[in-house]
């Protein structure tokens, strides 16, 4: 901006405007032009990156959110977007970026730079994984805002689902490193004092301080209090209108951008930027007022102490198109970077009129929401703050002049301002609360932000969901919240488990395994086998047992009666063949109301159930009963365990015994995390399809369970604080009568359940 700033001002005097504008546009376009590049590269990197790394944390896997190649594009992307002059901050790709990097380090590889391998064999599971990009995410904070604590606050409030006491400690301690490693560099390479430590994050705010010859200065009151909560209802209104206008221009960008030519996407951020700089230009040259510079650094009671900061925000005042010895105010706030705009904002004092302000705030609220969602790196912080910075002068400026209320602090208002709006775009409250105070470097300012933000998240709760959030939904990703709502209690595991199950046998034929990974998508199999105690059981005329075993009758829920249950409730099958079968099946054989499942199997007890021999995979054509048999629970397999046992052979033959067949190790199972192989590559001409594999040495013995009759909230608490990924659900004799997974357990299909059980009431 530098030296197209003397351009514009040398022009200014000699009438060659027209050739500025061509000037600034070229620069301008020619670096979106590459951040659009960058992103075509490589498409996760668009954005902030802030609600993928909340969905990673939350448990869900976004292809190529924390690869090598995304942390360069984005790096690379954000510089040249905001070089661009595009209404984006660089904030929120640092959160990506430092996510990405604690992904990556740890591992001692990438995808990206395969012949760099390192043979190390710790943190090789997703839990250590998700553990580092937690504790790269809060460094991400800590460096752009110089915030250690609001970092570590941050991955707890915003990303971590599942956190524990030991991470607290570790996660703090790596943004304090962060936060002491750009401090260095960036005070050696600014004042070439190495060692000073005076530059504590990218974003400082500067230092908030009354003169000490104004003794009725204060930087708020109890009496500001009142407006400061007024403040946070129209920022929480403000936020929710913005989250509203960015949620439906990011519906038309995937209906009508996303699915054309890549291209289309690259021409929209060159329009974006075309609209911003003509923008930018004539607002400084039509809408902005000349004033009249002080003489002295700074009067009245917005004095700083502290004389290099007063210094560097009167050295960014621009007097575009404006006489000598006066500036443009309009210009003074467009034609900063960023950062500087928010200084001269918090720290300036009667430098902006409120025909200025109020203008800047509407042209800059409208374009940092077009701006947010075009395939850039593009951060969120830096250009809310600023708008409610705006916002914030606005209201100091018209309770000065019009109620004359002189006591106000204008510093305190915009910085209330910034918080008020940026609380209702993003709507955090406790990490946003302490990444503001360590940023003023002011802990007095602690209750006002606290209360501010409060309310505004409350305002914009009102209306809408958060900005990260409503981009999460419009992904369609299954996120969990913190807990369910209390009426989900009327619903029982039985209600939201799937009961059509893909299961493997401990000892099962490579046929049918390939057979059943090549056909599903699950990533684990319940290992089950098959219970025939029922019926033998019955046979015994023993009153005792017979009485026993009427109470297991009404007691025990079969996954034949559930999916029977439904089919006559709802039509809620995973496939249409299915339902249709169900149907066919009701018609021909109507069952006595009061007789149950387990009884008619009774009546039918000579005839066996068709024996699944284990080359055989579940058909279409069976009936209800050979389709839900009762299966004994044993274990859960992973998808990625047995394409790796395939993968290497394990297995035996018929002839020999299950003894003989390979063992593989912890580590040769997991040696090729966290890209296993896929079935679909796997050559089938070097298998035997008649061999056998035993998965009981593989399998694990112990997944966390629950009952068909636990409530929702019970079962939701303990899939999200363990982490889980597959809730088998397991009756009182040990069958397995479904499977819980992260989809069932969704805000959408809960709903979806609840109105079912409501029409079966």
């Amino acid at each position: 901006f530098l030296d197209l700033s003397a351009a514009v001002e040398e022009c200014t005097e000699k009438g060659c405007l027209a050739l500025s504008l061509l000037e600034l546009l070229g620069f301008n376009l020619t670096f979106v032009f590459l951040a659009s590049l960058l992103v075509l590269i490589q498409p996760v990197a668009a954005g902030s990156g802030i609600p993928e790394i909340k969905c990673y944390l939350n448990g869900v896997k976004v292809p190529g959110v924390v690869r090598l190649r995304t942390v360069v594009c984005k790096a690379m992307g954000v510089l040249f977007s905001v070089a661009g002059g595009l209404f984006v901050g660089k904030e929120g790709p640092m959160i990506h970026s430092g996510a990405v990097v604690g992904a990556g380090l740890p591992q001692f590889q990438s995808i990206s730079l395969r012949k760099i391998q390192f043979n190390f064999p710790y943190f090789r599971s997703d839990r250590d994984k998700r553990d580092f990009v937690s504790a790269g995410a809060a460094a991400g904070v800590a460096a752009a805002f110089g915030a250690p604590i609001g970092g570590t606050l941050f991955s707890l409030e915003e990303g971590s689902s599942f956190w524990n006491q030991g991470l607290t400690w570790k996660v703090l301690f790596c943004s304090m490193a962060a936060t002491f490693t750009l401090n260095f560099f960036r005070s050696g390479i600014q004042f070439g004092s190495w060692g000073s430590f005076q530059l504590p994050g990218l974003l400082n705010f500067g230092e908030f301080k009354c003169s000490e010859s104004d003794k009725k200065c204060h930087l708020w009151t109890a009496v500001d209090l009142g407006f400061f909560i007024l403040m946070g209802i129209v920022g929480g209104l403000l936020g929710a209108t913005f989250n509203c206008l960015n949620k439906r221009l990011a519906k038309y960008r995937m209906r009508n951008v996303h699915p054309k030519p890549k291209l289309v996407r690259v021409l929209e951020s060159l329009l974006v930027s075309l609209t911003t700089t003509v923008v930018v230009f004539v607002a400084s040259m039509i809408l902005g007022e000349c004033r009249q510079m002080s003489s002295t650094s700074h009067s009245g009671n917005d004095t700083l102490s502290v004389q290099g900061m007063s210094e560097d925000v009167n050295s960014s005042i621009k007097t575009f198109f404006c006489p000598n010895e006066t500036y443009n105010d309009m210009a003074t706030l467009f034609f900063n970077p960023q950062e500087s705009a928010i200084l001269q904002l918090f720290h300036q004092d009667g430098t902006f009129s409120p025909v200025t302000l109020s203008l800047f705030f509407l042209l800059y609220f409208l374009l940092s929401c077009w701006t947010y969602g075009i395939s850039v790196p593009s951060g969120l912080f830096v250009p809310s703050l600023l708008c409610g910075a705006a916002f914030g002068r606005l209201v100091a400026n018209l309770l000065k002049s019009y109620i004359g209320l002189d006591h106000i602090y204008s510093g305190t208002f915009a910085l209330i301002g910034a918080a008020a709006f940026l609380g209702g775009v993003v709507r955090m409250t406790i990490s946003l609360t302490v990444i503001l105070i360590e940023s003023t470097n002011e802990i007095t300012y602690g209750l006002p932000i606290m209360i501010t933000l409060m309310v505004a998240k409350w305002t914009g709760d009102f209306f809408n969901k958060g900005i990260y959030d409503i981009h999460v939904n419009l992904r369609g990703v299954p996120l969990l919240e913190w807990e369910t709502e209390v009426e989900m209690d009327k619903l029982r595991a039985s209600d939201i488990m799937e009961p059509n199950l893909t299961y493997v046998y401990p000892h099962t034929r490579i046929q049918s395994l390939v057979s059943i990974l090549r056909t599903t998508v699950h990533h684990a199999f319940p290992v089950v086998t098959e219970n025939r105690g029922n019926e033998r059981e019955f046979m015994k005329g023993n009153q005792l047992i017979s009485n026993n075993i009427k109470f297991k009758k009404s007691s025990i829920l079969t996954r034949a009666g559930e999916q029977r249950k439904r089919s006559q409730s709802m039509k809620s099958y995973p496939s249409s063949e299915l339902r249709n079968m169900c149907d066919e099946h009701i018609t021909t054989e109507e069952p006595p109301e009061k007789e149950d499942l387990l009884q008619q199997m009774l009546e039918r007890r000579y005839t066996p159930y068709p024996n699944l021999y284990p080359d055989q995979s579940p058909s279409e054509e069976w009936t209800m009963e050979e389709r839900f048999r009762p299966l004994t629970f044993h274990g859960l397999i992973l998808r990625s365990q047995l394409v790796t046992l395939l993968v290497r052979g394990v297995c035996y033959s018929e002839s020999q015994s299950s003894a003989s067949q390979p063992r593989l190790s912890h580590a040769e199972m997991s040696e090729d995390y966290p890209r296993y192989p896929d079935i679909h590559d796997l050559d089938l001409t070097l298998l035997n399809p008649r061999m056998i594999v035993d998965v009981t040495p593989y399998m694990n013995p112990s997944p966390f369970a629950v009952s068909p009759n636990t409530h929702v909230s019970q079962v939701f608490n303990l899939f999200r604080t363990m982490g889980l990924r597959h809730l088998p659900v397991v009756n009182a004799v040990g069958e397995i009568v479904g499977i819980i997974t992260r989809h069932n357990l969704t805000h959408e299909f809960l709903q979806a359940r609840l109105r079912q059980h409501y029409q079966t009431i």
